[in-house]
């Protein structure tokens, strides 16, 4: 059996996203899950055909459940001549996502001298003004997490309400992309959006980035693979 960690890619670009997510790929092996795991981005030509079989575990390099996953992705694998790949829930339902960003926020802030109880965090993500999936993942993560801190605060880039304005007047406060991979967004949106906001705080990396996730991937894959047996 293999894994196979599959992200969207950048169409435009292709060569530096196949590389990002080879290259977690082989972060995630190192934590020996118990498969081979590979990497492969729905941008890339013949990249998903090439990585993956009817016997591959898919894991979603995307952070919520929504037209992607559901459509995109099943259709991509039959074009891929592997429809019956078991795809697996997406990276940013994992359980172990909520403590770790709250821990990265929490160092965040104390290195600023804050305390967390008076530490705002400004959870960015994608959004859409097509599906409410990313919102909805994003505003429950808020919720969960939000007793951690003064407050959440979530901005978006593709809907309101949007990073640029709800990143506005904040102090005090930690941003944080709750986003897969240094791409576009993360590149070009999001700092643009917090340059216009004013915004003064701590701009951290990109969740998906975090040194723990290759080891919250491996084991997700390992549990995966427990339950088929």
């Amino acid at each position: 059996m293999r894994a196979v960690i599959v992200s969207h890619g950048q169409p435009g670009d292709p060569e530096p996203q196949e590389q990002a997510i080879r290259d977690l790929a082989a972060k995630v092996a190192a934590h020996d899950p118990g498969c081979q795991v590979l990497g492969a981005t729905l941008a890339m030509p013949g990249a998903l055909a090439a990585a993956c079989d009817d016997h591959s575990l898919i894991y979603p390099m995307f952070m919520a459940e929504g037209w992607f996953t559901g459509t995109q992705l099943p259709r991509k694998l039959a074009e891929a001549g592997a429809p019956k790949a078991r795809i697996m829930r997406p990276f940013g339902t994992d359980p172990g996502l909520p403590p770790l960003i709250i821990r990265l926020a929490h160092q965040a802030a104390a290195e600023q001298g804050w305390a967390a109880r008076d530490t705002t965090l400004l959870l960015s993500a994608h959004g859409s003004g097509r599906s409410q999936a990313s919102f909805n993942i994003t505003s429950a993560l808020a919720d969960l997490i939000a007793p951690q801190f003064a407050r959440v605060v979530t901005g978006f880039v593709e809907q309101e309400p949007f990073i640029a304005d709800a990143a506005r007047d904040l102090s005090r406060a930690v941003s944080l992309p709750f986003f897969a991979l240094r791409a576009e967004h993360v590149t070009d949106d999001l700092p643009q959006a917090l340059d216009q906001a004013g915004f003064t705080g701590p701009r951290l990396d990109p969740i998906g980035l975090a040194p723990d996730v290759p080891a919250l991937i491996a084991d997700a894959l390992r549990q995966e693979i427990s339950s088929l047996k």
